[in-house]
């Protein structure tokens, strides 16, 4: 593990708390000054952004293990510690985190009601967001995933539109629930463990198998109710929809992410045999949630909402990438949890934006609204081709991995889900079409005013950014590879001699993702060939699934 900053400077827990003394200090901002608690917490969100900065640039690169670890005894009797640590999983998500809210915050002059406690609540959400991506202990994540439900529940609540308290609500009742699911799994993974809470007295136990699959399924639908995976997704639509424009953006963005970093972080690595027995189920739930939610995005005519279910279809290429348990697979899954928070931010961002020219959210209402607006059109579409998956933008290097990771071990699932990747092109151009083309035939719409300085500030780091990974995704990749490596280490150690062993098929590097499918041709043809050898009485010299795996993959000893 690599150490903290020498010095002792614990920069992992500055940018969690920094957030929070930032919401103190605004909390001291004269009553009836909403512009100065705007500007000094947007300041500070800024300077999270700064250190998060620092830290991708300082980042060792090719190292699996936690870096920049901070780690204090909390409750010694429990094994419960504060620890910090950040990896090739988290540090992109950590830098998603402190970029995407201070333009959110940006982007909310539009909030005029409360502007301190909004801004109080935005920087509180921060604090307990980047908390869940770097703690490195289950109950100090748990902490963290817990308290993030007050900053949300609030914002959707109150700064909400007309359906604000039923879907704030939901949320609360369907994320309260997934809580219970993880509270329960945790003490009786602890317990179980002789009661020792600490992930590392966690994860060295051997379980049984039937305790496995019940601490399993306890965690994973925890995270699954967060993701949201079908059919736990119906909480997602109505608090998208109902969201302030930057509530939508950091759900969409970020807390979604919650849940498939909890799947990779502590599903996989800690119950390994359950996870391979479930991969079936899992892999299911994936493909049903991709098409059934594009295809329910297709028939929407609020945009909002369309968008909204946008996130639950994409989000099923992720968790189909996780539980392939690959390399490849990991690898694009976590890419495209950047690449999701990047583009459907953006989505978000132009959706509130256009609400706010026009007060209504119905596609009917619009048509033609490109000779209006030419450079929201133009970012708007720009955004719809990186949603839909356009080579040289960012979201198609995350969903091509993840396919190209499932194909090599499951065809059938992998293909079936590549119907998605269609229909999103349907569902997104459509609405484009609905939206901007055609003949400007409202009186209403021939006064929308273009994008502003402030619009153009919010959404050109995320073009450049969408850009920059579509073109040259190399230094992403190779600093999130060695990290999921691990977890697929995890997975085969624990599973090694057992009924439900599983190794990796051979694969090649994800900077190179056209390879993994030449592999996999070679591999299904080297099958047939000892299928025929076998029918005839021979015998296959080369080595079945498991033994080229385990010449070619090249892993290290030891898990996480």
């Amino acid at each position: 593990m690599s150490e903290a900053i020498p010095g002792g400077f614990p920069l992992l827990s500055i940018l969690i708390f920094l957030p929070v003394f930032g919401a103190l200090a605004v909390a001291f901002v004269p009553k009836g000054r909403g512009d100065v608690a705007r500007a000094l917490g947007t300041a500070i969100s800024a300077s999270t952004l700064g250190l998060a900065v620092w830290l991708l640039i300082h980042f060792e690169n090719g190292v699996g293990a936690m870096q920049f670890v901070e780690a204090h005894e909390w409750i010694p009797s429990l094994g419960v510690g504060y620890r910090l640590g950040v990896d090739g999983i988290s540090v992109f998500l950590v830098a998603l985190t402190t970029l995407m809210f201070p333009l959110a915050l940006v982007a909310s002059g539009h909030v005029t009601k409360r502007v301190k406690h909004y801004t109080i609540f935005m920087l509180l959400l921060e604090a307990t967001v980047l908390g869940v991506f770097l703690a490195n202990d289950l109950f100090l994540f748990f902490v963290f995933w817990e308290a993030m439900l007050v900053p949300m529940y609030f914002l959707i609540g109150y700064w909400g539109s007309a359906g604000r308290v039923r879907a704030a609500v939901k949320f609360f009742i369907f994320t309260a629930a997934g809580s219970a699911f993880l509270l329960a799994a945790i003490i009786g993974a602890g317990v179980i463990a002789g009661g020792d809470f600490s992930y590392a007295g966690i994860f060295g136990h051997d379980y049984t198998l039937w305790a496995q699959r019940l601490l399993f399924w306890a965690f994973t639908i925890s995270f699954l109710v967060k993701v949201p995976t079908f059919p736990l997704h119906t909480w997602l639509p109505d608090a998208h929809t109902e969201a302030p424009t930057a509530g939508s953006v950091i759900l969409a963005a970020l807390l979604l992410k919650m849940g498939t970093y909890g799947l990779i972080r502590f599903s996989l690595p800690l119950f390994p045999r359950a996870a391979v027995e479930a991969v079936p189920v899992l892999l299911t739930l994936s493909v049903i949630g991709i098409i059934y939610a594009a295809l329910v995005a297709i028939r929407q005519k609020d945009f909002k909402r369309l968008v909204a279910y946008t996130s639950v279809s994409h989000l099923g290429f992720i968790t189909l990438g996780i539980f392939a348990i690959t390399t490849t697979g990991l690898t694009g899954g976590v890419a495209q949890m950047i690449n999701h928070g990047l583009t459907t931010g953006a989505l978000f961002f132009l959706v509130g934006m256009l609400y706010e020219r026009r007060h209504t959210r119905l596609i009917d209402d619009y048509g033609g609204i490109r000779r209006q607006v030419p450079i929201l059109g133009g970012v708007f579409l720009f955004v719809v081709f990186a949603s839909a998956g356009l080579p040289g933008l960012n979201g198609f290097i995350g969903e091509m991995l993840t396919l190209f990771g499932t194909i090599v071990v499951h065809r059938w699932w992998a293909i079936t889900a590549a119907i998605g990747v269609i229909l999103a092109a349907i569902y997104l151009l459509w609405m484009y079409q609905r939206l901007f083309l055609g003949p400007l035939d409202k009186p209403e719409n021939e006064k929308m005013r273009d994008m502003t300085a402030t619009d153009l500030v919010v959404l050109v780091p995320l073009m450049i950014l969408m850009l920059v990974l579509g073109i040259y995704p190399k230094p992403m990749l190779e600093r999130i590879e060695p990290s999921v490596h691990e977890v697929v280490v995890a997975v085969e150690a624990g599973t090694a001699g057992t009924d439900q062993a599983y190794v990796e098929p051979e694969q090649t590097s994800p900077s190179n993702p056209v390879a993994v499918v030449e592999a996999a041709e070679h591999a299904e043809a080297e099958q047939h060939a000892k299928e025929a050898a076998a029918e005839s009485g021979g015998h296959a010299e080369s080595g079945g699934h498991g033994d080229s795996a385990g010449s070619g993959s090249g892993h290290t000893e030891g898990g996480r």
